[in-house]
């Protein structure tokens, strides 16, 4: 996934918490908005950008743990949600995230 998308996805994924739990009806409030822009410098720094990973399958973990645990809570709200509001996006993701699963495979096979 390219790290533009991973950042669009991860931008749709907290409008739509934001939206259902500060309701706000567009844009961030400035927490999630702390959050999301966490998020995108971890994604800009990321050391595994050539091989496409998706965060979620990622053996380094560079979020720090509070941070880590605000975005679960973010992604397990609006990853189901994602098909239909955003289904290219969470189609993408989904592809994505089974080819990162195989190269996490094969790296553990080396």
């Amino acid at each position: 996934m390219s790290l533009k998308n991973e950042k669009k996805t991860v931008k749709a994924m907290m409008e739509m918490f934001c939206s259902a739990h500060h309701k706000r009806e567009h844009g961030l409030c400035p927490e999630c908005n702390i959050i999301f822009e966490y998020a995108e410098s971890r994604i800009d720094k990321c050391r595994f950008k050539s091989q496409n990973l998706v965060c979620s399958e990622c053996r380094v973990h560079c979020f720090r743990p509070e941070m880590r645990e605000k975005i679960k809570v973010i992604m397990r709200y609006s990853g189901p949600r994602m098909v239909w509001k955003h289904p290219v996006l969470a189609i993408r993701y989904l592809k994505n995230k089974i080819k990162s699963k195989r190269i996490n495979q094969v790296d553990l096979l080396l």
